[in-house]
């Protein structure tokens, strides 16, 4: 697939410099096209009958798949879940945490992530990390462990900066369990879950999916107790008396997902092609060139596909202002940031028309 090829699969990007998929990547017309047949076939002969159910347990098995390749593991390790959140708090259900029992995290996690660590009823240490780069970032998170510490709850890459975490060396420096949100991270980045615990996905993010997709990995299934037990987390089940979970990791579905979504993430991630993270890595690296000659540049060099930046003048206006000429970008909430999303469809144009209108 060549570089022109890639960006005609996204309508979108005819009209606008899309450049937001820290928050919902562009949809692929063959995307729309699968969720739009499985609704037209669901209209015409229903849902319903064994048909319906083997192509709908088929469409969960192929994206459990898809998911495991993009994390380098294997399908027994995969749960389906609606979010990234949705796969933070079925970890932190099921790991139970006690008040005098510790998590650390950062002051830059998405609530996705710190709302499920702040309610888990666990004491939370929080390192400050916003303003810090990689290697400090690392520093300071290792400085807040204490005998108490649990689990560690970290983004891969944080999405109001755009600093890469080596999540890899937290999990080797501490050895305690970590929990990494890969909102910013699966589909912007190579990702290889190796030794870390948990591993949560967003479909509608950098995958280009459906909203309400994503995944969770789990490395342990069994030291994870099954919190909130959906339909799927059952091999067998007595009324009265008690259950049987399923093997590997499907015991930890978050429930039903429309099959709809099922294929049209399915055939999101089966549209990137080989060099989508080199493409990314060199867009991001242009775009963050770019604008440091006009703006205050917040990510490091070389991170991931986010590129922060501080503008001039209110950055909810500068981001509303930016739509209207067609760039889409923005603002990160409670910081006077603007967020750029450089993909591996995103075009030196692209960059230049949000350089240009900054």
């Amino acid at each position: 697939m060549t570089f022109e090829e890639a960006r005609a699969l996204f309508p979108v990007l005819e009209r606008v410099a899309y450049l937001n998929a820290g928050m919902f990547g562009p949809l692929a017309r063959a995307t729309a096209d699968a969720v739009a047949e499985q609704l037209r076939r669901d209209v015409k002969q229903g849902r319903g009958g064994k048909p319906y159910a083997d192509d709908m347990l088929a469409a969960r098995a192929a994206l459990r798949a898809a998911m495991a390749e993009l994390l380098a593991t294997t399908p027994d390790h995969v749960a389906l879940a609606s979010s990234t959140t949705d796969g933070c708090n079925i970890v932190l259900g099921g790991l139970g945490l006690q008040p005098e029992e510790e998590i650390v995290t950062t002051d830059a996690e998405h609530f996705g992530l710190a709302g499920p660590v702040f309610a888990s009823g666990a004491t939370v240490r929080v390192a400050r990390v916003q303003e810090l780069g990689p290697e400090e970032a690392l520093e300071a998170i290792v400085a807040e462990v204490t005998p108490r510490t649990r689990l560690l709850a970290v983004s891969h890459v944080l999405w109001t900066n755009g600093v890469a975490l080596d999540v890899h060396a937290l999990k080797e420096r501490t050895g305690l369990p970590i929990l990494v949100d890969g909102a910013q991270s699966a589909g912007a980045i190579p990702v290889e879950v190796g030794s870390l615990d948990y591993y949560t996905v967003s479909g509608q993010k950098w995958l280009c999916g459906p909203d309400s997709t994503g995944a969770l990995y789990v490395a342990d299934v069994e030291a994870l107790c099954v919190a909130r037990p959906s339909y799927f987390a059952q091999l067998s089940f007595e009324p009265g008396g008690k259950y049987v979970p399923r093997p590997g990791a499907q015991r930890f579905d978050s429930g039903w997902m429309r099959v709809s979504a099922l294929k049209g993430l399915a055939t999101a991630i089966g549209l990137a092609p080989e060099w989508r993270f080199a493409r990314m890595r060199e867009t991001a690296a242009y775009c963050r060139d770019a604008l440091a000659g006009r703006v205050q540049v917040v990510t490091p060099p070389d991170q991931a596909g986010l590129v922060t930046f501080l503008p001039e003048g209110n950055p909810e206006k500068v981001a509303a202002r930016l739509f209207g000429e067609g760039v889409v970008v923005r603002n990160v909430p409670r910081t006077p940031w603007v967020r750029a999303s450089c993909g591996w469809w995103t075009s030196d144009e692209d960059v230049e028309r949000l350089v240009s209108a900054v």
